[in-house]
């Protein structure tokens, strides 16, 4: 647990780390302790602010050896303890507010729930996103980069930029969020999607963005510097497009439908060459299955793959088992099968997320196809 504390400090935890970490804090007990690690953060933050830096860190490099000195089997808290102020010297802001180290302590430690909208900033700092608010992302100098209203994130360019700075956007399932990029390119980010790319693309240099999860973009065309999906091991080349990319860790293949334009897909790693790119038209589904590296195609109807942008989740004859993984991503909920013969089962259905529950959904499949099932809290159970 130590470990996933000090990953929270340096503000590198990832969702799964911030879940155990949620969990763990519930009881009072690991409150107190979590709270002693929130005390030193907090005081060596403080230090941090005298003019002579270097007396500080002399001083808390003297606390480390005499802890040595006294305990030859160190207790792994008290090695911890000091982990965590080594990550403050990496630039971490302050957790509370100065009356922490008052005997009556009024406010609640709060870790980053894992069904919130995050952004990741380039000096890792990670800010929560409201989808009913308003922010604004700031770059290292203060200057105002992009504007974040409801749920909808735009980026400005400024043509200065010399260095590439990544942000990283994640959405959690049961949520979906719009982001237009410094070159006014839009990109439609489904639930449980995560996106890392450029604040600000730069003159001759390719604009690659880093995809896992599902996303619609509609690419602004710029021949002279291409626009590049990296979706794990795959990487689609765009040539001014409307597509929708497919990149689920879970899942055995990576999709891309192409609604308009042209793009080419290829193996991540493999030089830009046409010979090395597989070439879709619009309206063909291509398909690159991860174990081996094989891509094939096929003509879709693109709506199919485009609807959940609009709240809707549109089935032709499709099996119960990837219904089910649709419906646990929008919905964020978890449907436990415990009728095994359904799985392959296929099914035709129109599911509009935005105005029907999870409830109503099953409610319709028990009518329909006399699906039985109970749910409990947030688990469905088909029986």
């Amino acid at each position: 647990m130590e470990i996933i504390i000090i990953k929270y400090f340096s503000q590198s935890a990832n969702m799964s780390d911030l879940d155990i970490l949620n969990q763990w804090i519930e009881v009072p007990e690991n409150q107190l302790i979590f709270l002693e690690y929130v005390k030193t953060h907090f005081a060596v933050t403080l230090a941090m602010s005298d003019p002579d830096i270097e007396s500080v860190k002399e001083i808390l490099l003297k606390e480390i050896r005499k802890e040595k000195k006294r305990v030859r089997i160190y207790r792994l808290r008290a090695i911890m303890k000091y982990a965590a102020i080594a990550v403050v010297f990496l630039g971490i802001g302050i957790l509370m507010q100065k009356n922490i180290f008052g005997n009556n302590i009024t406010k609640e430690i709060i870790v980053p729930r894992k069904d919130v909208i995050t952004l990741k900033l380039g000096d890792g700092n990670v800010k929560i996103i409201s989808a009913d608010g308003t922010s604004k992302v700031y770059d290292a100098n203060g200057k105002v980069v992009g504007e974040q209203n409801g749920k909808e994130l735009v980026y400005t360019n400024n043509g200065k930029a010399t260095k590439l700075v990544y942000n990283t956007l994640t959405i959690p399932r049961g949520r979906r969020f719009n982001i237009t990029l410094s070159d006014g390119t839009v990109v439609y980010l489904n639930a449980g999607s995560s996106m890392t790319y450029p604040v600000q693309f730069i003159k001759n240099k390719n604009r690659k963005i880093f995809l896992t999860g599902e996303a619609y973009f509609d690419v602004t065309h710029d021949k002279k510097h291409p626009f590049i999906v990296n979706a794990s091991k795959l990487d689609v080349q765009v040539y001014g497009t409307k597509f929708n990319v497919s990149n689920y860790p879970e899942d055995q293949a990576t999709d891309v439908v192409l609604v308009e334009g042209s793009v080419g897909m290829s193996q991540a790693g493999l030089p830009q060459k046409a010979e090395n790119e597989f070439f879709l038209t619009p309206g063909y589904k291509g398909t690159f299955n991860k174990e081996d590296k094989k891509i094939s195609n096929e003509k879709v109807n693109t709506s199919l793959y485009t609807s959940w942008m609009t709240g809707n989740l549109v089935f032709r004859n499709e099996s119960f088992a990837k219904i089910v993984k649709k419906l646990e991503l929008h919905y964020n909920v978890q449907i436990i099968n415990n009728n095994k013969n359904l799985a392959n089962e296929t099914f035709n259905a129109t599911i509009e997320t935005d105005h029907e529950t999870i409830e109503q959904v099953f409610n319709y499949f028990k009518k329909v196809y006399q699906i039985d099932y109970t749910i409990v809290e947030n688990k469905i159970i088909i029986n």
